[in-house]
């Protein structure tokens, strides 16, 4: 019900929130730092890892990133429009499988206002539910160290991803549009491109900056979302931002090939899934100093007013462009490949 009640909201209150002053959040956009084989959360020290990414934010981004290693410090840019935030935030690749088997390499695009930007996400950091219109929580920033992430790649069944359910696509026939949110990749054309939306837990154990599987440490409130107001479980006590990502897929230029006869799907995930169950996200956190405890506390909205009410300087597109970094893998990941980048095949559900 808190997942249908939020989908209902959804494209309504955005709307309201982008007209009119409010208190509840802070949202900005993240150009394309690099993308390749890389993922030191996961598979730290690996050259390439497994599959694809796109990564943003500080170009102090390698294989390996330990938890004490000085994001702010060993950075020289960042991709993000908060000129203080050197975290680095990750998603898989989208691709686009052909009818003779091949595979092509699907865009980002920057997000409504960031249309000029190069790819990237735009990234939440909410202190209530969207739909709120003045601020009524007090949440903690991460530390220094902290990361974490969402996801199951061997998700293939809906069940399996019911554990996500906050990790959603949108059919965009309207780039404002925010309505419907699918589990699953949509099966139809969609005229504006796919947008992925990737919302972590809010309620920290208050101790460990990470975990082995790299959630345990985080929770989802005790009953309900986030967007329902729930309160943390014991365990997890420490109520956080929801960090949440919006990815836009140029999905457009593949509307006019050929799809599946069968009415399926022709997209997949770069490690293969082809469901789109398995959608993930990664995050290390690396703001300079308080500047995101004073951003949180700051009685804002989005990025402008944040900025001004938390003073914190926020930096142009055409700068946060420039802020990229060379990839080491030395692999084509763009051309019309035989398989995925690691030698992927598309991998269907047990249904399928």
């Amino acid at each position: 019900m808190d997942t249908w009640r939020n989908k209902m909201h959804w494209t309504t209150l955005l709307t309201l929130a982008l007209a009119a002053p409010s208190n509840a959040l802070v949202r900005f956009h993240c150009s394309q730092l690099v993308t390749q084989r890389l993922d030191p959360l996961v598979q730290p020290g690996l050259i390439p890892s497994t599959h694809v990414h796109q990564i943003v934010g500080g170009n102090s981004f390698n294989a390996s990133m330990p938890p004490q290693k000085d994001m702010p410090g060993e950075s020289t840019c960042t991709s993000c429009q908060f000129t203080d935030d050197f975290s680095n935030y990750w998603t898989a690749v989208l691709y686009f499988r052909a009818q003779n088997g091949s595979y092509k390499r699907v865009p980002q695009l920057g997000n409504n206002q960031f249309r000029d930007a190069n790819g990237g996400l735009t990234v939440y950091y909410m202190q209530d539910a969207i739909y709120e219109t003045q601020q009524k929580s007090k949440v903690t920033a991460f530390q220094r160290g902290f990361r974490m992430f969402i996801g199951d790649v061997n998700a293939r069944t809906l069940a399996e991803a019911s554990r996500y359910r906050q990790l959603t696509y949108t059919c965009l026939d309207t780039f404002n549009q925010r309505s419907p949110e699918l589990i699953a990749f949509p099966t139809q054309k969609c005229k504006e491109g796919i947008m992925t939306s990737l919302r972590f837990p809010t309620c920290w154990d208050g101790k460990n900056l990470d975990s082995p599987d790299h959630m345990s440490h985080m929770s989802y409130p005790e009953t309900g979302t986030f967007e329902s107001g729930g309160p943390c479980p014991s365990t997890h006590p420490v109520r956080t931002a929801q960090v949440m990502f919006e990815v836009v897929w140029d999905t457009k230029p593949f509307n006019d090939l050929d799809w599946p006869s069968d009415g399926s799907n022709p997209f997949v995930w770069s490690f293969g899934d082809a469901t789109g169950f398995a959608n993930h996200a990664d995050y290390v956190f690396g703001w300079k100093g308080d500047a995101l405890q004073r951003i949180l506390d700051a009685p804002c909205h989005f990025m402008t007013n944040c900025s001004t009410e938390s003073n914190s300087k926020l930096q142009s597109v055409a700068d946060m462009n420039k802020c990229t970094q060379k990839e080491v893998v030395g692999e084509d990941i763009d051309g019309w490949l035989p398989a995925l980048p690691g030698g992927y095949q598309a991998q269907y559900g047990p249904d399928s």
